[in-house]
């Protein structure tokens, strides 16, 4: 550990979304904040609801310890997967079928691709495109020409029958029927957690394994290299980060977050486009 070292070190577990990054972009001083924790003795993790085909690679160029995935599912430390959870195969065909039924929009996510079925990607076109044709793309410190809705049908892969997909989470962008009356029918091994897309709704939402969250996927983290609850710090903003952010001995929510994980918070930071996770890395002494 190098000899400037001024605080105990600590492992940090980042959003990606309204957190590290904004509009698929991370703002220069978050990379240079990452590097410098990593450089000091710290540790930093991605933690995000985005499957690893969701990643982009340039998000992971600043160089972390691991990343937690899929809200938890996921689980890789330096190269190795420590966990891998996948809906099992009886109900991941019996959840396909019933969004099939009821003739519901949605996108199976897996580590290795996202899943749809033939002809969704016109339908998220419709449903998406005038939601996203209305954020901006220049946000104070950020600019970044990423097209939101390719982010999300860049990795597909197109089928005419998902039943036999192995997946660790669903994201439903538009179903005729409130989705948490869906996912009531399925029974208690199924979660639905509000989508971030407010504009759409109760029919709209991410469907999840009962019992996977992102502090899930923390524990495993923690386990595996011994580290002490009192210095895990997490900072989010969305709902999949509330049990995160209750988990962490430090519990950072982004300003303007959902209203759940602000009420968990120990403290609060800007969002990307003010530096937030440089200022909340700053704030814990993790700059040196």
């Amino acid at each position: 550990m190098p000899s400037q070292q001024t605080v105990r070190p600590r492992a940090i577990f980042l959003d990606i979304d309204g957190t590290y990054a904004d509009h698929g972009l991370a703002p220069a001083a978050h990379v240079d904040a990452v590097r410098t924790a990593r450089r000091l003795g710290h540790l930093v993790f991605v933690c995000t609801g985005r499957p690893l085909s969701m990643v982009p690679s340039h998000i992971l160029e600043a160089g972390f310890d691991g990343s937690i995935t899929g809200a938890g599912a996921r689980v890789e430390l330096g190269g190795e997967v420590l966990k891998d959870t996948r809906f099992d195969p009886d109900l991941a065909a019996l959840i396909v079928e019933t969004l099939d039924a009821h003739g519901a929009a949605y996108i199976l996510e897996a580590p290795e691709a996202l899943h749809g079925r033939t002809g969704v990607d016109q339908r998220l076109r419709e449903v998406l495109g005038p939601i996203f044709a209305g954020r901006p793309q220049h946000d104070g410190v950020l600019s970044t020409d990423v097209d939101p809705l390719e982010d999300i049908l860049g990795p597909m892969q197109y089928s005419d029958d998902l039943r036999s997909t192995s997946y660790a989470k669903i994201s439903c962008f538009d179903s005729p029927v409130p989705l948490q009356q869906l996912v009531d029918a399925l029974g208690p091994q199924v979660g639905l957690i509000p989508s971030s897309l407010s504009a759409l709704g109760d029919r709209a939402g991410e469907i999840f394994m009962a019992g996977t969250h992102k502090a899930v996927g923390i524990q495993v983290v923690e386990e595996h290299l011994g580290l002490d609850r009192a210095d895990i710090v997490a900072i989010g903003d969305s709902a999949n980060d509330i049990e995160m952010l209750e988990y962490a001995g430090v519990g950072i929510a982004v300003e303007g977050g959902h209203p759940a994980v602000l009420a968990v918070a120990d403290r609060t930071t800007a969002g990307p486009a003010g530096n937030g996770v440089a200022l909340a890395f700053e704030e814990l002494g993790l700059l040196g």
